[in-house]
């Protein structure tokens, strides 16, 4: 089933373009979502898959460190998305957030699994895993947002809160003006909210 909405999400990148003079409109997540929970599984679920597929990947192998439990955790997301689409509602959050909500579960499974694991020695349980893991889905979570910037904006931010670097500073480090670099930190800091806020991130 995977492989189909992988050979079905490549199929809908590469849709006819429209005729002159048309525009062609993608609908939103929370429409396909809806879709799918309405029973279109045809065209809606591969196309969220194609829109989700590579952040999950991502997520679950820096997570889990390991391919195969990586492309498990993307499969089984998506089962799971199928099978619960219908009871998203927008009024409660982003579709980005349901589904990163669905991911952070399965990956806790995935990762308290013994056969995760073959090749480490026991250690002590953490008597908090939830804690431990949430920490690291954090971390993991915040990371997938900056690098879900621009090039540009991602440089300003980390720049700024990495290396600690005054806004003077780095208008020097990129031969750059001071404006420019103000105007870039102001859009990336806007971007970078909201795509906290599309992965279920707390941002108060």
């Amino acid at each position: 089933m995977l492989n189909r909405w992988r050979r079905a999400g490549g199929d809908a990148g590469a849709r006819e373009q429209p005729a002159s003079g048309q525009e062609q409109r993608e609908p939103d997540d929370a429409a396909l979502l809806e879709a799918v929970g309405r029973g279109d599984r045809e065209r809606a679920l591969p196309e969220l898959y194609r829109r989700y597929e590579r952040r999950l990947y991502g997520l679950g192998y820096r997570l889990l460190g390991d391919q195969g439990l990586a492309e498990e955790l993307v499969q089984e997301t998506f089962l799971r998305l199928w099978r619960t689409a219908d009871r998203f509602d927008p009024a409660r959050g982003t579709v980005s957030a349901f589904v990163f909500s669905i991911a952070r579960r399965l990956a806790i499974d995935l990762y308290r699994r013994p056969s995760s694991r073959p090749f480490q020695p026991e250690v002590e349980i953490d008597p908090r895993p939830d804690e431990t893991i949430d920490r690291m889905l954090l971390r993991l979570g915040v990371r997938d947002a900056l690098d879900s910037l621009s090039p540009a904006h991602r440089q300003v931010l980390e720049l700024s809160y990495h290396s600690d670097l005054t806004q003077v500073e780095i208008s020097s480090r990129l031969g750059i003006s001071l404006g420019t670099v103000k105007s870039r930190t102001y859009h990336a800091l806007r971007q970078f909210h909201r795509a906290i806020e599309e992965r279920g991130i707390d941002n108060g």
